[in-house]
Parts: C-alpha cells; structure tokens; sequence
C-alpha cells in the first residue's frame, strides 16, 4: 500500500510518498507535463503490485485532481477542509510538512472527506455563479444613473431602470438636460448584461428542463426558477442527508450548540453551509409573504408572524427558513409535490393561543 498526502496548488503541487520505506517528495507543476509526469510515476508504483491512494485538500482544482488520478485507478480521498485543521494550524507550514501530516493520517483511514458534487451540479452551480455576477454588474451601472440623475437635479424613482419603457424615458430627460453622451454607454452596458443574464437563464432551462428535483421545488409556493435551481445545484443528491435535521445544518441552518456539565447553550445559526443554498431559502420564505392571498392562513406563516412580533423579522425568516429546509428534505425524499393541505391550520385561534403560552 502506498498512501500520497499532496498540497495542492494554483501552480505546483508537492506530494509525499509514504509507503513501508519511509517518505519520499516530489514537486510536479499544475499543467499537462506536470500531470502527466505524476501519473506515470504513479502507473510505476502500480505496475509493481502496490495499491495507490492519495489525499488532497478540497480547492479549486480538486475536481479536476481527482478526476485524473481516479482514472488511472487511484483511490482520493478529498479532504474536508473545515474538519481537518491540523494542517491550517501547524506550527510548521511548508509543502513538504504538509503533504507529509496529509499521508501520514492517510496511511491510518483518519481523514475527514468532503464529497464532491455531481458534475450536472457542478455545471449548475457554475452558471449560476456567473449569473449573480451579471446581475451584480447590472445594480452597479443603475446605481451609477441613479447618481447621476440626482446629481442634475432630474425626478428620479426607485423602478425607473427596471424595465425598457422605464430606462427610455430617463434617457429622454438625458437629452434635455444635454448629458445623453455621458451615460449613453451606461444604458448600452445594462441592456449587454441583461442579454447575456438571459442567454445564462436559457441555458439554466435546458439542463433542468426534465429534472423531476426542479418541478418539485417550484411546486412551493413562492419559490421561482432561480430559487428552484440554486436548491437543486447545491442540495445535489438529498439522499446523503439521513435526516431533515442534518440537512438543515448542511444549509447552515442550525443553531450553535455548546454543552458543558448542567449548562446547555444555544447561539446564532452557524452558516456552516453554502451561502447560495441559504440566500435561496430565505428567498423562498420572502416568496411566501408575497404570496399572503394564498398562505396568509398557513400554520406555518401565522407562526412566523407571531415570532416576528416577539423576536424580530431577521430571526422570524431564519426560523421559517429552517422550517422550509426540513419541508424540501421531505418532499426530494419521499419525490412528493408540495402539499398545501398540511400547511392550513383549521383552528387558527386555539394555535395562536398556544404559540402564545409557548412563546
């Protein structure tokens, strides 16, 4: 058995070699000649009877790491970054020392593995990175001739960029003020970004297009096509979550726990998870209230309606948000379309009496 610790990098990535004859290094660049160099040494290793596995820190060229060596019919085990802080926190911090610690704990099965997505959600969660991006872009131009508008004293609304029509009038009282020049490019640069959001959107639709996940999703009131993508990039497969619980605590969801002799203590959300994932079912939960004509009766909405009162919007959204992960564990597990059934509360006012008392 030869186990491989690497720390890998941008540019170079150095192994160490652990097998019963000690440790041996070796630096290889990250290009063709690089990999393709380590993968024939590792075919050597092979081809005298050792099985090969090798450990490597979960980055950004990891996929693409793994993928090579996998392969070649070697064993990676991609590192958990969050659980795996002996190498973060070594008093000694070279490449060598590192991917030495990587194959020492290799070598006695103690690495905590981060698993790696699917490469549909890879791809998912790529397009909608760059889309976040565009629309970025997009707020930053507006809020360049919202300044500008202000800055020459024209009437100026929050919604006047938003929409074709809206931008055509604003740039009518450009012309009139004599400054259609200064910002012509501004307006050309938003109407750019905005066809290439929707190329982004197209190509979104088509790889989703017969996902049962995504139907499921957007069968929640108040959860779009961009709410429904983003849960589905970044849940993956829902069946490594054994439980809702879990699942909650994976979107960072769950609230700090320390527990020490007779004193249990709970913080804030530990935001442990993806951003995305949680940024998307907050989003669900503000779709909810928007859609009050047919949840404003819903147990779960008089709920948060009655924390709001007592702890605040911020901490009445995260709860429901919580509430709405463990909802979406239940229905991707059990391939069961939103029920609206169970969300209405027939006897609202013996509930919120009781929510009361406990509150």
């Amino acid at each position: 058995m030869i186990n491989v610790g690497v720390d890998l990098h941008k540019t170079q990535f150095t192994t160490c070699v652990r097998n019963k004859d000690g440790n041996s290094y070796f630096q290889y660049p990250t290009t063709a000649d690089g990999y393709a160099s380590f993968l024939r040494d590792v075919s050597v290793w092979q081809e005298d009877g050792n099985r090969v596995r090798a450990g490597v820190e979960s980055t950004g060229n990891t996929r693409y790491f793994k993928q090579r060596l996998e392969e070649c019919g070697v064993e990676v085990i991609a590192i958990n970054t969050m659980k795996f802080k002996v190498v973060n926190e070594s008093v000694k911090k070279t490449d060598k020392h590192d991917a030495a610690t990587i194959a020492e704990f290799l070598e006695k099965d103690m690495l905590p593995e981060s698993r790696l997505c699917s490469q549909q959600s890879e791809q998912l969660r790529r397009l909608l990175k760059v889309r976040t991006t565009l629309v970025r872009s997009i707020v930053v131009v507006k809020n360049q001739i919202h300044a500008l508008l202000v800055g020459f004293g024209i009437e100026d609304e929050k919604a006047s960029l938003q929409s074709k029509r809206g931008r055509l009038r604003v740039q009518t009282s450009l012309v009139r003020a004599g400054i259609e020049l200064a910002v012509q490019p501004l307006f050309d640069t938003i109407g750019q970004l905005e066809s290439n959001v929707k190329h982004i959107e197209d190509e979104l639709e088509k790889l989703t297009e017969s996902d049962s996940v995504v139907k499921l999703l957007q069968t929640i009131p108040g959860c779009g096509k961009i709410g429904a993508w983003t849960i589905r990039a970044y849940t993956d497969d829902i069946s490594r979550f054994t439980t809702s619980k879990k699942y909650a605590s994976y979107a960072g969801m769950a609230p700090w726990v320390q527990n020490s002799n007779e004193r249990v203590r709970h913080g804030k959300i530990t935001k442990r998870g993806p951003v995305e994932l949680r940024t998307a079912i907050v989003q669900v939960v503000m779709g909810m209230r928007r859609c009050q004509k047919v949840t404003g009766e819903w147990n779960l909405m008089r709920k948060y309606d009655l924390l709001k009162q007592h702890k605040g919007s911020g901490k009445s959204i995260i709860a429901t948000g919580r509430k709405i992960a463990v909802i979406i564990w239940h229905m991707l597990n059990k391939g069961e379309t939103f029920n609206t059934g169970l969300m209405y509360n027939k006897k609202l006012e013996q509930t919120t009496e009781r929510m009361k008392m406990v509150v």
